[in-house]
């Protein structure tokens, strides 16, 4: 597209309803809002390791309309010179993104948005759990999320939001890093029943298995 047929077609894209509400979950996650211009537009960044292609596709589909060039690979050289490879795209700067821009950042620095309990769906919240979600461990039926780029009192806001919108057990949980969220194994049937119908099978890794009930012989 010439540089005027590229502004006529930014200025007519619009975010449909599950574009936004995946949108929520992502950004609570990795994805990033990028503005050049003061805020006055923003683009959308998406990067996820090789091994997370299928998620990655997943959610070019979703955006594709927001995007002129398709998900290519990065190659990060990190400290010992191992490389690690990613694979992302971004979205056209958009008018449309701004108000999440706005939402979810403040002095450059990402924050969980005051409306968060209102937008936060079982939906949005399976892509987040995609995005920064993990096992406790083997043992456990206890799920983590990752939210130590966060301050302690969002995550302390995004904990409230959990107990409060679907009466998960979570806690706050501190690492060198910051601070994770911790959902007890006791909700897990609660929370797999939220978010399960939108994990991607590839994604399901992230999840803990469900445990046989061992029956007492008669």
């Amino acid at each position: 597209m010439r540089s005027k047929e590229i502004e006529n077609y930014k200025a007519r894209l619009k975010l449909n309803a599950e574009q936004r509400e995946i949108l929520v979950g992502i950004l609570l996650g990795d994805a990033t809002l990028v503005t050049q211009n003061r805020g006055r537009t923003y683009r959308l960044m998406i990067d996820h390791s090789i091994k997370q292609r299928a998620y990655l596709e997943h959610l070019y589909q979703i955006f594709k309309e927001l995007v002129l060039t398709p998900p290519s690979l990065r190659e990060i050289v990190q400290f010992g010179g191992k490389i690690y490879t990613t694979v992302g795209f971004s979205t056209l700067s958009i008018r449309n993104l701004r108000f999440y821009g706005h939402q979810f950042y403040k002095d450059n620095h990402k924050v969980v948005p005051r409306l968060i309990e209102r937008w936060l769906t079982p939906k949005a919240l399976a892509y987040w759990f995609m995005d920064d979600g993990s096992i406790k461990s083997k043992q456990s039926k206890g799920v983590l999320f990752n939210t130590q780029g966060y301050s302690k009192e969002d995550v302390v806001k995004l904990v409230e939001v959990l107990r409060k919108r679907f009466d998960l057990q979570a806690k706050p949980r501190k690492q060198k890093e910051g601070y994770q969220i911790y959902i007890s194994g006791k909700s897990y049937e609660l929370l797999r029943n939220l978010i399960f119908p939108f994990i991607l099978p590839e994604m399901r890794y992230k999840f803990p298995e469900a445990r046989r009930t061992h029956l007492s012989k008669t």
